[in-house]
């Protein structure tokens, strides 16, 4: 019943096709949507703007979302050359081939900055948001979906607000969202959260009706993350790393059931996270960006008591075991703007251990965690640097090696940095784990050959770091500049793998 999901009686005379939605939107304007690792965005309007772009009509735009969305919006959008300019996340192989080509220009941010600069005006003007919602108050109150992301931000900044109402979205969803917003400095107070499952807003989004021009209904579910089966390596580097945790219990630094918990997206992530479930520890919290499918497994067992998040990032299997059980997942479960879940000040006070994965690490603790050679962007740096920097732990994970064996996770020098040395505290491999607190760049390099190489790279960097230390003039961090910029380079010949020096 459209009664249940639209309570304001002078908003369902705004209900217009996607088709009518979608003029709303002009070139050059600036379009804030929901979305986050791809949950909560919008479908059916990008879509019908992909039309009209195909009947002819100009409309270029910049697109912002909380991070990653699903095909329906960027994948459309970049296949019909509408969006021009992106922010501040994405996965889509479409959006990702337009950046690499210079067809969109692509600025990568911090996910817990980029609201910020939102509020602060540093963006320009949002001309719409659109955000996805399961309901809409008597007051204008928006109910979000699976993420929350930005909207609630975009939503107060726009001048125009285009609902897209999901009615596959179930309405009980209603209640898990806890909405807060700081407020700008020099007016900024603290953030009065002191655990992972303190409620400090509304569970809706406040919303001026005035501003909703359009509400379209759709049904389209999202396009959910599927993630690769938990294999060898994963479950070897779950094990380190929770020997790792054990010795951390062991010495003190750490509680019986050790801090909030914070895991990134992906395959590996997840599959590091459910080594937990078979661990010791009880009692466990989670303050992280996205829950992933290891998530609801600890719920399940008992290991989980609260998680908060931004994002319900699940495959299709866990989402309809999500919903088929939500009364209780609602209890466990908190989703917040990503300006609360990715907040310096919140992951500082409640002591986050950082769990977040890389591309590559060098010998000193560098680590790359978007860039292909330096120069070709794979996804982005999302929101690995908000717990990087700001963690009790930061913690980073990598298989040792890529691509069957071909490439060396490990390096000499990262082709591009998204994380110094300064904020990596310990590296974590099927290999082993590499503890980098209070060593020097000599001694970091000794820690990750010795615990995270082996086989011919583990001989190679050896050789490499012996060759730079003897060479080099200066013995700080000893680097042969040029041969570390080529250790990725390979090439095919007669079938045979060889480093380019």
């Amino acid at each position: 019943m459209l009664e249940d999901r639209i309570k304001c009686k002078e908003l369902r005379e705004k209900i217009i096709t996607a088709d009518e939605a979608a003029m709303f939107f002009k070139t050059g304007m600036n379009v804030g949507t929901s979305g986050f690792t791809p949950a909560g965005y919008p479908k059916a309007v990008p879509l019908a703007l992909a039309k009209r772009r195909k009947r002819g009509d100009k409309i270029e735009m910049t697109l912002m979302t909380g991070a990653s969305v699903g095909d329906e919006l960027d994948g459309t959008l970049s296949r019909a050359g509408i969006i021009k300019r992106r922010y501040p996340y994405q996965t889509n192989s479409f959006c990702r081939n337009n950046i690499n080509s210079s067809q969109i220009e692509y600025c990568d941010m911090h996910l817990g900055s980029f609201p910020q600069w939102i509020k602060y005006d540093f963006m320009g003007h949002i001309d719409i948001a659109l955000v996805e919602a399961i309901a809409i108050r008597e007051d204008g109150g928006i109910i979000p979906s699976t993420s929350v992301g930005n909207s609630n931000i975009y939503i107060e900044k726009a001048e125009k607000v285009v609902i897209e109402l999901n009615i596959s979205q179930p309405l009980e969803l209603e209640g898990i969202h806890d909405i807060y917003s700081p407020d700008n400095p020099p007016f900024r107070k603290e953030i009065p959260i002191y655990k992972s499952g303190d409620r400090i807003g509304t569970t809706y989004i406040p919303c001026n009706p005035n501003k909703i021009v359009g509400i379209v209904i759709t049904d389209i579910k999202d396009a959910n993350n599927e993630l690769a089966p938990i294999d060898n390596v994963s479950t070897r580097m779950a094990e380190n790393l929770i020997d790792f945790l054990d010795n951390e219990v062991k010495c003190k630094r750490l509680p019986e059931n050790l801090l909030p918990l914070q895991s990134g997206v992906g395959s590996v992530a997840n599959a590091v996270l459910a080594g937990l479930v078979s661990s010791k520890y009880e009692n466990l919290t989670v303050y992280s960006e996205v829950l992933q499918d290891a998530v609801l497994d600890l719920i399940d067992c008992g290991k989980v008591d609260m998680a908060s998040a931004t994002s319900l990032t699940l495959s299709k299997e866990r989402i309809e075991d999500f919903y088929n059980n939500i009364k209780k997942y609602k209890e466990k479960i908190i989703l917040r703007p990503q300006e609360i879940s990715n907040n310096s000040e919140i992951i500082r006070r409640l002591g986050v251990i950082g769990i977040n994965t890389a591309i590559e690490v060098d010998l000193y603790g560098n680590v790359n965690s978007s860039n292909v050679l330096g120069s070709r962007i794979i996804n982005g740096i999302g929101g690995s640097g908000d717990f990087a920097r700001n963690s009790y732990l930061s913690i980073f994970v990598t298989q040792t090696t890529a691509k069957n064996g071909d490439i060396s996770c490990i390096v000499p020098m990262v082709s591009h940095c998204d994380h110094t040395e300064h904020d990596v505290q310990v590296i974590v491999t099927e290999q082993g784990v590499a503890d980098l607190r209070g060593l020097s760049p000599k001694e970091r390099a000794k820690t990750i050959i010795e615990n995270c190489t082996y086989g011919e790279y583990k001989e190679m960097l050896k050789d490499y770091y012996n060759r730079s230390l003897s060479e080099c003039k200066y013995k700080h961090i000893p680097h042969l500049i040029g041969e570390s910029l080529s250790w990725h380079k390979r090439f095919s010949e007669t079938g045979t793998m060889k480093i380019i020096f």
